[in-house]
């Protein structure tokens, strides 16, 4: 099963602990020493930190080459910032403090930093008086693949949240945010992650670790956008508004991924139908057995981040595997589609979709909106529009009131101005006029783009 020879697997269990003594011994002789020279400037390569409350970051580190001593003033290469090591020590399960580390060891280091961002894992630590030349290579910043809006539930614990994501970061290199602030939700971090299940990972790690409710937002893909001004330099989208004119657009590209899926032959039809309805073109079909079918996709990234997976899991009845991996970016023809309430644009609930479902997709929104925003004394346009073309409208009703109930009798003519007297007020109302959107409406309007 695992390619090995049966002599060398070593019987052992966790649960009793028997033969852990002979993994260790395993580990002793089969993996081969770490390479590196005592003698040459120190350089350490930092794989962890974390937070501690009382003591400031703690940072893990492997020394490559020469020696790190307790006391010793030392430089973050990726900060250019120097400090003394106030504590530094081997990790035994605890935390065993020693006088030095040397190379091919691992430790710990306590300088008392304070600030999370001071950090990053992968940085090389040196010494400040005799600096290496060379830093660790090796390590590069992420990418991210899926974009999301991280805010409080109250407004009032945004600096909270920030504390918590710097210190989220200290052992989650992967996890890139920028504070932003929306017109509903207030102020946030627009968050990056490498999937769907590291931005479930976060969230719950900030609520289970830090106490924080937060709303996250309908997650969405990084896009590419060229100006007609210079075809060449592209203008990350994270955001729909971050979207040039589409007047002067030249054109629009998106990250593609090659999907496998592995599935049984009864619910390839199924999942065929499912993988072109998300804008997916097959590229190989393959029977691995007269039962289970291999079936290969190009297909958008922003099709695969919302419900993709659960609807999968729905047409195979759980018998279907899916793995991804990202092939670039290609042209699209994406349009921003803008949500107007009386004639006035939300930013929060523009989304970027393909032209094919913008239609569609915009007066579904319409008509959530409408069902979710309370009736005013005005009558209230819910607009979906691209650019400056309305592809769907809603009206919510206003609210009447019978001011012809006090005319009991008399002339026609008095019921009439009276009524005339009252549109003149609603048309003026409908001018000063804003309308809030409230949060549920907002969150299930989001919800509503998958």
């Amino acid at each position: 099963l695992l390619g090995c020879k049966p002599e060398e697997v070593i019987h052992a269990s966790g649960k009793t602990g028997f033969g852990v003594g002979d993994i260790l011994e395993a580990v002793i002789n089969r993996i081969p020493a770490p390479e590196g020279n005592i003698d040459e400037p120190l350089q350490a390569l930092v794989f962890d930190s974390v937070y501690n409350p009382f003591r400031g970051v703690e940072t893990y580190f492997r020394v490559i080459n020469g020696e790190i001593k307790k006391g010793q003033k030392i430089k973050f290469v990726a900060t250019d910032k120097s400090y003394f090591a106030d504590e530094i020590g081997t990790l035994k399960l605890n935390q065993i403090v020693k006088q030095s580390v040397k190379a091919g060891d691992v430790g710990y280091l306590i300088t008392g930093i304070k600030d999370a961002r001071e950090v990053k894992v992968g940085d090389t630590i040196t010494d400040s008086a005799n600096p290496t030349k060379n830093a660790i290579e090796g390590f590069e910043d992420v990418k991210p693949m899926v974009f999301a809006g991280i805010y409080p539930v109250d407004t009032d614990e945004f600096e909270d949240l920030r504390s918590s994501m710097e210190k989220l970061q200290l052992n989650d290199a992967s996890l890139v945010f920028a504070p932003e602030s929306s017109a509903a939700l207030g102020f946030g971090f627009r968050c990056g992650f490498l999937g769907m299940l590291h931005m479930e990972i976060i969230q719950e790690r900030l609520e289970r670790e830090f106490n924080m409710t937060v709303i996250t937002t309908v997650p969405n893909v990084s896009y590419h956008a060229f100006t007609r001004k210079d075809p060449e330099t592209a203008v990350i989208v994270n955001n729909p508004t971050d979207l040039p004119d589409p007047s002067s657009i030249d054109r629009v590209e998106e990250p593609y991924i090659k999907a496998t899926i592995i599935t049984k032959s009864d619910f390839v039809g199924n999942v065929m139908s499912l993988c072109i309805e998300k804008r997916g073109q097959i590229t190989n079909q393959t029977y691995l057995t007269t039962e289970r079918v291999e079936l290969s996709f190009d297909m958008p990234l922003a099709e695969i981040v919302f419900d993709f997976y659960d609807r999968l899991k729905t047409v195979s009845k759980g018998y279907a595997s899916f793995d991804y991996a990202p092939i670039g970016m290609r042209v699209s023809k994406l349009v921003r589609v803008d949500i107007l309430l009386n004639a006035q644009p939300v930013d929060a609930l523009s989304a970027l979709i393909h032209a094919d479902n913008a239609v569609h997709i915009g007066k579904k929104m319409c008509e959530k909106l409408k069902e979710l925003i309370p009736r005013q004394q005005f009558d209230i346009p819910i607009q979906a529009a691209i650019g400056a073309k309305i592809i769907s409208r809603e009206t919510t009703k206003a609210l009447r009131k019978d001011v012809t109930a006090k005319c009991y009798g008399g002339d026609i003519s008095r019921k009439r101005k009276l009524l005339e007297k009252q549109k003149k007020g609603k048309k003026r109302m409908r001018q000063v006029g804003n309308v809030e959107v409230p949060q549920e409406a907002f969150m299930a309007v989001l919800k509503l783009n998958d």
